[in-house]
Formats: structure tokens, C-alpha cells, sequence
């Protein structure tokens, strides 16, 4: 099986490194495709994940998010045609199921929040099958043309999924010279970017001014994009890391005593985590071969309509 990937946020790389490997494994061929956004090119490159880079980011503007859009569809057009691809799987990328969808490349999606209202208008109505956990409640789809049988669902976090196989790494921490005896905070700040987060979060900055001042603290900031790191490392906080690149943020964040985050990926990474208490392991782990059945699905429900048409 030809299976194309397409990633446009640091996210992606995380949820699908675990599914390409079991493609890869069992040998299917994958190509990956990936927008310059955040740090999704170098968790590409930390994971060892090959991609042809299409398209970057539109910016905070409506207009600007506009045309790279439709630059993005034309420029994954060429590229995908004539690929002979029999699947393609997304997190998210409505450029991807629309593109699929041109093509006649069965595809399917799969997100976590159900309120990005125009990405999922325009991607969830495109996809063959569109993957979401079986807490949000699926009448919330139904407006985006995604109700059974499009529309499957799993149990639990997405992280519990591909965290399963994660163990964290000690030497994350090596960069810089931390005391033990302060705590350890990971901070994310808000996607100020996404149309989904149109106003900013006052909270976030009071939180970090306040880690940041506190001497009893080691508060280590993952900036999305470039802009906030400039931001943050501008305010001068005595206890304030900024890493020069995208690190191992998933050890960071099992090694932390606290995880702040104005958005949900890392939320959920710490509780899928969990922490180890009385001899026990709190975390969850699921099996990603059943998130990977379910999106794969989309091929066999092209396989058995092309089968059964007269």
C-alpha cells in the first residue's frame, strides 16, 4: 500500500511517528508532506522523518491564511498526482483531504477539538473517514458532514495512543545547569496564529512573569514560533529557558513538576503521562495499530464502494 502523510504543526510529527513506523514495518511505502510552521520541520528532523516541504503558514491574517491556502492545494496537487497513492491520512489538514478528494485518493482526518469551525467545514466534508475520540460527542460533527458511518471514534487521549512505546530521556535536561532542588515548570504559550484563538490569552503572560521572577523556580518555555521566542526572551525573567531549538518536549514534560499550557497537546501529554506514585505507574497506554486500523479504513470503504457500483 502507496500511504501519503501530510503535517502542518509540531503535533503531527508526534501523533504519526509511531503509525509510520507500523506502515513501514509491515511494508507499506509512505511519503510525508509537511508546511513550515512552528517546529514541525525539526521534530521531522529530530524523529528522522523524511518530508518535502510544501507551503508555510499564512500568518494572523484571514487574507493571508487565504492564499496560502489555495497556493498550498495547487502546489500538493502537482505533487500528489500521478503518486498512485491508495490512502492518505492527515491530523487536521483540510489541504490534505481536499487535495485527496481531487485526486480520488480515498483520505481520512483526525483531530482533537471540534471548535475549529471552518478547518473542519472545509476538511471533514472532504475526508472519506474523520477519526475522533469517542469523548466529544458526535452530534458536534454532524454540521460538518461527519456522522456515521464517515465518522469513527476511539477510546481515550490521542497521546495515550502515541506515547505508548515512550520512555523518557534524562539527558533532555542536559543543556542546562538546574538545580534539583528547584522546581521544574515546562510553559507553552497560546496559538496566537490559529483563527480558532483570535484573542489573546492575559493569563498566560501573568503566569510566566510570575514563574519567571521566582527564584525557587526553573520555569523552560517552548515558544511556538519565532516571534514568541523573541517575545519571551525580551522580558529578561531571571528563571525564564528559551532552547535555541525544538527539543525533546515529551521527556521535559514526564521530568517537570508542573506543565503549563495554553493549548491542549501538552495538557493532554502530562496526563497521559501520568506520574508514578507508590510503586505504580499512572500512565495509560493504548495500542497505536487500533488508531492506525481506523484511519485506514477510509481504503477499504473506497475498496468496497468501487467494488459494489454498478
Amino acid at each position: 500500500m502507496r500511504v501519503w502523510v501530510d503535517m502542518t504543526a509540531s503535533a503531527h510529527v508526534l501523533v504519526f511517528r509511531p503509525l509510520i513506523e507500523l506502515l513501514r514495518r509491515r511494508g507499506d511505502e509512505v511519503e510525508v508532506t509537511a508546511r513550515e510552521y512552528a517546529q514541525t520541520l525539526q521534530l521531522l528532523e529530530l524523529h528522522g522523518i523524511e518530508a518535502k516541504v510544501i507551503g508555510r503558514h499564512g500568518g494572523r491574517s484571514r487574507l493571508g491564511k487565504a492564499r496560502q491556502l489555495w497556493s498550498r492545494l495547487h502546489a500538493l496537487r502537482r505533487w500528489a498526482r500521478g503518486r498512485d497513492f491508495d490512502v492518505a491520512l492527515a491530523h487536521g489538514s483540510h489541504e490534505l483531504t481536499m487535495t485527496a478528494r481531487r485526486l480520488g485518493i480515498p483520505s481520512s482526518t483526525t483531530f482533537d477539538y471540534e471548535f475549529a469551525w471552518l478547518q473542519h467545514q472545509l476538511g471533514c466534508r472532504a475526508a472519506t473517514r474523520v477519526v475522533v475520540p469517542d469523548t466529544i460527542p458526535a452530534d458536534r460533527l454532524a454540521r460538518y458532514g461527519a456522522e456515521p458511518p464517515k465518522l469513527l471514534q476511539y477510546p481515550g487521549l490521542k497521546e495515550e495512543y502515541y506515547l505508548a512505546d515512550f520512555e523518557p530521556d534524562r539527558h533532555v535536561l542536559d543543556p542546562w545547569p538546574l538545580d534539583p532542588e528547584r522546581v521544574l515548570v515546562v510553559l507553552r504559550p497560546p496559538p496566537d496564529v490559529s483563527l480558532y484563538h483570535r484573542h489573546s490569552n492575559p493569563l498566560f503572560p501573568r503566569t510566566l512573569d510570575a514563574l519567571g521572577s521566582d527564584e525557587g523556580v526553573h520555569a523552560v518555555v517552548l515558544p511556538r514560533t519565532e516571534e514568541q521566542r523573541e517575545f519571551v526572551r525580551g522580558l529578561d525573567l531571571p528563571s525564564v529557558i528559551v532552547p535555541e531549538r525544538a527539543v525533546d518536549a515529551q521527556s521535559l514534560i514526564a521530568l517537570a513538576d508542573l506543565v503549563v499550557s495554553a493549548g491542549g497537546t501538552m495538557n493532554r501529554e502530562a496526563a497521559a503521562l501520568g506520574v508514578r506514585e507508590s510503586g505504580g505507574d499512572g500512565r495509560v497506554r493504548r495500542d497505536p495499530a487500533e488508531l492506525l486500523a481506523l484511519l485506514l479504513s477510509a481504503y477499504a470503504a473506497e475498496s468496497t464502494a468501487s467494488t459494489s457500483a454498478p
